[in-house]
């Protein structure tokens, strides 16, 4: 028998995927039949990629344009990119240290093989994206959770990295805006957050894939600003997935300190070659001036959305006590309904026909009073799917 590395000791169950699952199956039985599962559970834009990057990569398989690039990516899209930041986030990134990767997942992994040695501590907030504190793991790290109550924005602040570091303390690993709560971190804290780490040698790596569904102009800056004159030493980490509704595609990209690039580049070439040149290619397209208007209609119609669910969340006692100002999730207490979110988000699967996340795949500290809400889902279907929940709810067990 094949003995597996210990490393995975340190990997827990996507417990998610494993909810998903359930929700599939029963969704494709009979009890399903004439009111059909509503899936708010999975993070995933309803939207799919605009039509000129759907045209662009046809163009690409047409013409044969899709062999191999750099590792770092096509040069006209580290461009593009670089234009964006300049025109929506008024900051200046050299493309230089833009590196294209295959997902965001890809960057992550890659920013985490390139920092954290065997046994290094790594501080995040405790809720947080479960995949990142594996990332962390698989690089030989150790994920340190810190409680982020609502009081913080669900999020990590200067005092808290302060206390908490100590001498096997490499960096810190954020999210702003969050998943699973949707909120983002202060950029006057994030200024703070960023000095403190700086003072004590380490990284800072924060993962912005969805800054561009940011609904909130006090909270819609990139963290980048703050490596400014100090060796541009913030990574950020972003995707074509969820503002660029390219989910599937596999595409994201990092801005890098320039002297972490070769190290990056030399990580990639070894274990990625490249990410898809027909993603690439299909890419450059989401900044032309007609895909941008339509993402900025789907970021409307998202904040439209989140507009109507957590106030009908809130009358039904599943309480949002920080309302998102990006991404699509509503981070929602369930504690006066029921004593654990798993069993909540199981019975409301089976009594509404309703599919929603538990909060244990998110953090430890006070994980089964939560539940996550994705609002990826059609504002038909997301009025439908709260009328189920609070007929659900006031219906005897």
């Amino acid at each position: 028998m094949l003995r597996t590395a210990s490393r995975l000791d340190h990997i827990e169950p996507f417990y998610v995927m494993e909810c998903a699952k359930a929700a599939a199956e029963l969704a494709r039985s009979p009890e399903c039949a004439e009111r059909p599962m509503i899936f708010l559970n999975i993070g995933e834009p309803d939207f799919t990629a605009a039509p000129l990057v759907r045209e662009a990569a046809e163009r690409a398989l047409r013409d044969g344009r899709t062999q191999y690039t750099d590792a770092t990516g096509l040069a006209p899209l580290r461009e593009r990119i670089s234009q964006w930041y300049a025109q929506r986030f008024g900051v200046q990134v050299d493309p230089a240290r833009i590196v294209v990767t295959a997902g965001a997942s890809a960057a992550l992994q890659l920013a985490c093989l390139a920092l954290v040695e065997r046994g290094d501590e790594v501080l995040m907030p405790d809720p947080s994206y479960p995949c990142n504190r594996h990332f962390v793991a698989a690089a030989d790290g150790v994920p340190v959770l810190l409680p982020a109550g609502p009081e913080q924005r669900f999020q990590l602040d200067a005092a808290g990295v302060e206390a908490a570091w100590g001498a096997r303390t490499r960096g810190v690993l954020l999210a702003s805006p969050s998943n699973p709560t949707g909120t983002s971190i202060d950029p006057e804290e994030m200024g703070r957050i960023v000095r403190a780490v700086r003072a004590r040698g380490g990284f800072t790596i924060v993962d912005e894939i969805y800054l561009g569904l940011s609904y909130d102009d006090r909270y819609g800056s990139s963290a980048l600003v703050h490596g400014v004159g100090h060796g541009d030493d913030v990574i950020s980490i972003n995707s074509f997935s969820k503002y660029f509704s390219m989910t599937g595609w596999r595409l994201g990209w990092m801005v890098v300190p320039p002297a972490l690039v070769g190290a990056i580049e030399k990580l990639a070439q070894n274990l990625f070659i490249c990410a898809s040149t027909i993603a690439q290619r299909a890419a450059l397209a989401c900044f032309e001036p007609e895909s941008i208007a339509e993402y900025e209609r789907r970021r409307a119609e998202f904040k439209a959305r989140r507009d109507v669910v957590v106030p009908a969340l809130n009358a039904m006692g599943l309480t949002v006590p920080v309302m998102p100002d990006g991404a699509f999730y509503a981070w929602a207490d369930c504690s006066a309904h029921a004593a654990s979110s798993w069993d909540f988000v199981f019975d409301t699967m089976r009594r509404a026909h309703v599919a929603l996340t538990p909060g244990r795949d998110f953090g430890r500290h006070g994980a089964e009073r939560w539940v996550r809400l994705s609002y990826a889902n059609s504002l038909a279907q997301l009025e439908e799917a709260m009328a189920r929940l609070a007929a659900s709810l006031v219906a005897p067990m």
